[in-house]
């Protein structure tokens, strides 16, 4: 099946269902949508979304960064939105601001974060109410970030896991963001929006490495939950809420 959807201007859209599980039933296709930021959306995007019959939408950014782009909605606007305003515990912004902008330097802030998200208070609230909402959702739900690859991608393999996808699948579909056809215009976005925000611009061959991600990224979240948890599930359940219960109606609603 094909999982990039082309939107005009929101990026990284795609369907993170339709995989094979370890019970056989796999996961349905047309229910699990993961992407960018919709601030951007034209009005053939928030046509195309409403087609897609979305009826929840989990916006993973800071309060910041929604008020800075705001999220458009289609004409009759009534599906759920999920987000915050609990402050972070650390600002990008910020750590952008005194970094040296190479590509070492931005990589391993990136490596980080991964450490730093899968515990940060403000993410644990959105990503036990994603879940929440996946398994009572009657309908498609889309989940998305700033750029739509790295609090997005914990949260689609947490997921993952819980459907029981098998973890090759599950870094397959992370590395899709990898889309070298559109390599080039992600790096001009992203020196444009750095350049913005910070009166610096990143060289071309540190947001390169930047604005891609690396399955040791998604390893590296996955071992920090394994150092203080000691499991995936034991952290599912005792962080986010993914009890049996919660796990046979995610079941219910997303395998074949």
């Amino acid at each position: 099946m094909s999982r990039h959807i082309d939107f005009e201007a929101i990026e990284n859209f795609r369907d993170f269902g339709g995989y094979g599980t370890v019970c056989g039933r796999g996961l349905k296709a047309g229910r699990l949508y993961r992407s960018g930021h919709h601030a951007h959306a034209t009005e053939g995007d928030l046509a195309k979304l409403r087609t897609l019959g979305v009826v929840a939408i989990v916006d993973l950014r800071q309060p910041d960064e929604r008020e800075r782009e705001p999220s458009r909605r289609w004409p009759g606007f009534a599906a759920q939105v999920i987000d915050n305003d609990i402050p972070p515990s650390r600002n990008w912004v910020e750590e952008l601001l005194v970094s040296p902008m190479t590509a070492e330097a931005l990589v391993g802030e990136t490596r980080r974060h991964y450490r730093s998200n899968v515990f940060e208070p403000r993410l644990l609230d959105l990503y036990r109410r994603f879940l929440a909402t996946v398994a009572e959702a009657e309908g498609p739900v889309v989940v998305h970030c700033a750029a739509g690859q790295d609090r997005t991608g914990i949260a689609c393999a947490l997921l993952h896991h819980i459907s029981g996808v098998h973890p090759d699948d599950m870094v397959a579909d992370y590395l899709l963001t990898n889309d070298a056809s559109k390599l080039d215009r992600k790096v001009a976005q992203s020196g444009a929006f750095v350049e913005r925000l910070t009166g610096r611009r990143p060289s071309d061959e540190a947001l390169r490495a930047w604005v891609q991600v690396d399955p040791d990224f998604l390893e590296g979240a996955f071992a920090e939950i394994r150092a203080r948890c000691g499991s995936i599930d034991h952290y599912l359940k005792d962080a986010l809420g993914v009890d049996a219960r919660r796990r046979e109606a995610i079941h219910a609603q997303l395998l074949r």
